[in-house]
């Protein structure tokens, strides 16, 4: 399905027979050369325990500009029509939180997700990832991070579930904490869970933990 003329503007649907819709946001730290492809083990993954996913891909670094991004995975998001949990990976950590203070979903799930934006861009998470996605540093464009950063959306009045793991060397585990930590204080369902692994493990349905990835997510479809 397409929901623009570019040709990243597409969503993998996949139906099926349970209530509500799991929307999948693959990572890659918003860079063109990693695409939903990425995270379509878990899409299949879901689909074969009888959920309906979308796995959604969207325009990224080195394809469009500020705020193309942003503008996709809303729009995506919003056909879905329904209950939905949100689930991103890395890069799409951060997009699914931030989608959720934007588009009405039923929950949403970070995995190892890049959740607060500025700080991220200050401690060099992916190198220079997150002002390519902006378009400089905080200090330089105070007002895209303020649109852009979760942290400045809490609270999201939706639960959060953020899974990440201590040998994560792309995403250190801090990020998951720090974000969790300021939207309990804001007053959200907010939850961090901590799994052995990397950060690569949690999108991988044969790895040992997937189990404990998998409750999150079909604990808020309910």
């Amino acid at each position: 399905m397409t929901y623009g003329d570019d040709p990243s503007q597409f969503v993998e649907v996949r139906r099926g027979s349970g209530a509500g819709t799991v929307v999948l946001l693959h990572g890659g730290f918003w860079r063109a050369r990693v695409g939903l492809d990425h995270i379509a083990p878990v899409a299949a993954d879901l689909h074969a325990r009888g959920h309906s996913v979308w796995n959604v891909e969207y325009r990224r670094v080195g394809q469009a500009g500020w705020p193309a991004t942003l503008d996709d995975v809303a729009a995506a998001v919003g056909l879905v029509g329904g209950p939905c949990v949100v689930v991103g990976h890395s890069a799409g950590g951060h997009l699914a939180t931030w989608v959720a203070s934007r588009v009405p979903v039923a929950g949403m799930v970070s995995l190892a997700g890049v959740l607060t934006l500025a700080d991220a861009a200050r401690d060099g998470v992916g190198g220079t990832a997150v002002p390519d996605l902006v378009g400089g540093m905080p200090d330089e464009m105070p007002e895209r991070y303020a649109e852009a950063d979760p942290v400045a959306h809490l609270p999201l009045d939706v639960p959060v579930r953020a899974v990440h793991a201590p040998d994560d060397d792309r995403v250190p585990i801090a990020v998951s904490r720090r974000y969790v930590a300021a939207a309990r204080a804001a007053g959200d369902d907010a939850v961090f869970v901590e799994v052995p692994g990397d950060h690569f493990t949690l999108v991988d349905p044969t790895h040992p933990t997937w189990p404990v990835v998998l409750g999150q997510i079909t604990d808020l479809l309910g």
